[in-house]
């Protein structure tokens, strides 16, 4: 009975470790080391939870994701941009960088200068952080 017991739930860790790790590519962005989740209904209330690793199986565990975000190193915004299908609406330049808010084939977004942004990146030097809708709590 009690071995019996120890493979069924051997078997069910198994069968739910595989189904996590087929299912579709749910998250916006391949993860660049870190991934961010913002969780909540708006900026004001949002949580941030940023994990190294299983970025996929971390975000089927969390509430009211409204958003996402990785940082990449050597980043090259044209090729990005491209395979997000995305396109700059507007850009902000900061001390050390620019901001680009860009539109993109993206689930997240929000309304900025009365126009719809799904994508927020943030180019510092070759690195940069690419957000969706926007970057909560600076980069």
């Amino acid at each position: 009975m009690r071995l019996a017991r120890l493979l069924f739930l051997t078997i069910s860790a198994v069968f739910v470790l595989m189904a996590v790790a087929f299912m579709p590519q749910d998250l916006c962005f391949e993860s660049g080391g870190t991934y961010t989740f913002y969780c909540g209904t708006s900026s004001a209330d949002c949580k941030i939870v940023t994990v190294k690793n299983f970025a996929k199986a971390q975000k089927l565990c969390l509430k009211n994701v409204c958003g996402e975000s990785t940082d990449y190193e050597d980043f090259d915004l044209e090729s990005f941009l491209k395979s997000v299908d995305g396109k700059v609406v507007f850009e902000e330049k900061f001390s050390d960088g620019v901001n680009y808010y860009c539109t993109a084939d993206l689930p997240y977004s929000v309304k900025l200068n009365n126009q719809k942004i799904n994508l927020h990146i943030a180019v510092k030097g070759n690195a940069a952080r690419v957000a969706s809708p926007i970057i909560f709590g600076g980069y």
